[in-house]
């Protein structure tokens, strides 16, 4: 199992897919690094040689800001907006959609799943005597 920038990635899938399994790297950016490494998008991980490992890892490291790098950076950028106060950084103190979305319905992953409907809460009508 090949492992890069701290990730197993899949030995079973294609290579150009299982660059996806790293933190910061989609399909569109998985592309260009087998390009500039000089790899087949469609060959296995299992059957990548030593040395296209290392082109790849290389590549990545060098280039790219990928995992823990790349989740601390986007964390700061959020504290960066709660502590200047501006509407977004309001947004992500509350706990409520960031860019605009509606809260009167459709908000329910960002609140946590809150069902406020008529029916919910209805308590049990009382037992016969």
């Amino acid at each position: 199992m090949p492992r890069i920038a701290g990730i197993n990635i899949p030995e079973n899938k294609q290579i150009g897919t299982a660059l996806t399994y790293i933190y910061g790297i989609g399909r569109s950016l998985a592309g260009r690094i087998l390009v500039q490494a000089q790899i087949d998008k469609g060959i296995r991980a299992n059957k990548l040689t030593a040395e296209e490992i290392n082109r790849l890892r290389e590549i990545i490291t060098k280039d790219y800001k990928i995992e823990g790098e790349l989740r601390r950076e986007r964390l700061m950028n959020i504290k960066r907006m709660k502590d200047i106060g501006c509407y977004r950084g309001s947004r992500h103190i509350k706990g409520l959609p960031v860019r605009g979305q509606r809260t009167k319905t459709n908000t329910r992953t960002e609140r946590g799943n809150v069902r406020k409907t008529m029916g919910s809460g209805r308590k049990r009508a009382a037992e016969k005597t």
